[in-house]
């Protein structure tokens, strides 16, 4: 079975876990798309300006508007506004558990394909610059570690992933890895915590 009907599989037959009602809710898209013949994934690096998580390694989403129907809704609209992927030419394959911020969003992660070759509009007020990492690259040594921080009286679990002097870790890196286990089959369940960063 090919890569992506396999992970819409995953998606299909797992049970996700959402969150109550109180954050503010907010979704992202993880962006998939064929590059040289392989999946990539695009994450986003944001301006050193922006109020929430500057500088930091993202995937393309945002907060929920009220005439969103859906987190779908949301994470097309802010991939369109971020990086230019209208969402039209987006093919929802299904969303991941939802997560909760410092910041206190709740965060759904939808995962969506969009064509190779895409011509792609930053916005570059929100946007530093666009970063494309194989999948291949997630299972090469040293790419990913574990750290034990103390975080509200309890230890947690925080993910890193590297790329060249990139470091994906935070928010985005508990979705990457929660992506990568339901891909692998390796999925165990994480709990209802609030995430640094």
């Amino acid at each position: 079975m090919r890569l992506k009907e396999r992970l819409k599989a995953a998606l299909a037959s797992r049970k996700r876990v959402p969150m109550e009602a109180g954050p503010v809710p907010a979704a992202v898209l993880l962006p998939l798309f064929l590059k040289d013949g392989e999946f990539h994934i695009l994450f986003t690096k944001r301006t050193s300006h922006l109020t929430h998580h500057s500088g930091e390694i993202s995937f393309p989403g945002g907060v929920c508007d009220p005439g969103d129907r859906d987190s779908a809704d949301t994470a097309l609209r802010e991939a369109w506004e971020e990086v230019g992927i209208a969402p039209q030419d987006v093919e929802i394959l299904g969303e991941l558990d939802d997560t909760r911020s410092i910041h206190n969003y709740v965060v759904t992660p939808v995962v969506g394909v969009f064509p190779s070759g895409y011509l792609l509009t930053v916005n570059d007020t929100e946007i530093e610059r666009i970063i494309e990492v194989p999948l291949s690259h997630f299972v090469r040594p040293g790419v990913f570690r574990v750290e034990q921080w103390q975080w509200e009286g309890r230890t947690r679990p925080v993910y890193f992933y590297r790329h060249g002097d990139d470091e994906i870790w935070g928010l985005t890196g508990r979705i990457l890895k929660q992506f990568l286990d339901v891909l692998n089959g390796t999925e165990t369940r994480l709990e209802d915590e609030v995430i640094p960063l």
